[in-house]
């Protein structure tokens, strides 16, 4: 059985089909779903997968970089309104991207430092969005460098030393699509990296492994990614899912 650790099932790109999605994915396996927060235009829409799914379906609350802006006040107050409400499993997905828009990164850091410091209030791990931001991301958790530090970096898409530099902070690195990729790179060290440092993920609906590269992700096909990463260890697919598995239930506290 698989643990999808990040998923955007809520989002529009299901909404003719999102039953059929959930009893696919369900039928490959995959037992859980954890649904990472984008901003607040999307917590209904989160919150009710979870009420139709309560036994298979998690949430995480966060302001996504990508999504800081001009209402930043109103979305970070929104978050932790939230987040006393004690109803979710990890602050995410929450970091730093210099991909889409550099203009913003003194909101994304002051985002990001808050809702760490959050995560620390409330004992929960955090569940990070770096893209083109190691530096500035590794920056910003050497301020809170403590035991209760926690968590996943999602998509993991850096070097080996960075998934090192990420592990000596008590995170785990996010397996998705990206190492079924011919240029993703990952595949290149991640034999080296303990199965105890990982979790599988899909992003969905981004980031489809291949074959369907380019198309519609769905949490059915973290199979995929498992038998991907399998191979690159050298061991079954079956040893690898219940590692992972075990690996998500101890982070996000899941039964």
């Amino acid at each position: 059985m698989f643990i999808d650790t990040h998923t955007h099932l809520y989002v529009p790109e299901f909404d003719k089909d999102r039953p059929e999605v959930m009893a696919h994915a369900i039928e490959a396996g995959v037992s859980h779903f954890v649904l990472p927060a984008i901003d607040s235009n999307f917590t209904q829409a989160m919150h009710a997968l979870h009420t139709q799914y309560p036994e298979r379906v998690s949430m995480m609350m966060g302001l996504h970089p990508t999504h800081v802006g001009g209402n930043y006040e109103q979305e970070m107050a929104h978050v932790k309104a939230q987040l006393a409400t004690g109803k979710y499993v990890a602050v995410g997905e929450i970091g730093i991207d210099l991909y889409w828009d550099t203009s913003t990164l003194s909101l994304q850091q002051k985002a990001f430092h808050q809702q760490i410091q959050w995560a620390l209030d409330y004992d929960l791990p955090i569940v990070i969005h770096c893209r083109e931001a190691f530096k500035e991301v590794f920056e910003a958790l050497g301020d809170y460098r403590t035991e209760k530090l926690r968590g996943i970096f999602h998509c993991f898409t850096g070097t080996e030393d960075d998934a090192q530099k990420a592990i000596s902070f008590n995170m785990l690195l996010g397996i998705g699509g990206v190492v079924t990729f011919k240029n993703g790179k990952i595949d290149q060290f991640l034999s080296n990296i303990p199965l105890e440092n990982i979790v599988l993920e899909t992003d969905a609906p981004y980031l489809a492994p291949v074959p369907y590269r380019g198309k519609r992700n769905e949490s059915a096909y973290l199979p995929l990614i498992a038998q991907k990463a399998a191979d690159l260890y050298g061991v079954s697919v079956e040893s690898l899912a219940a590692q992972t598995t075990a690996n998500a239930r101890k982070l996000f506290e899941l039964n």
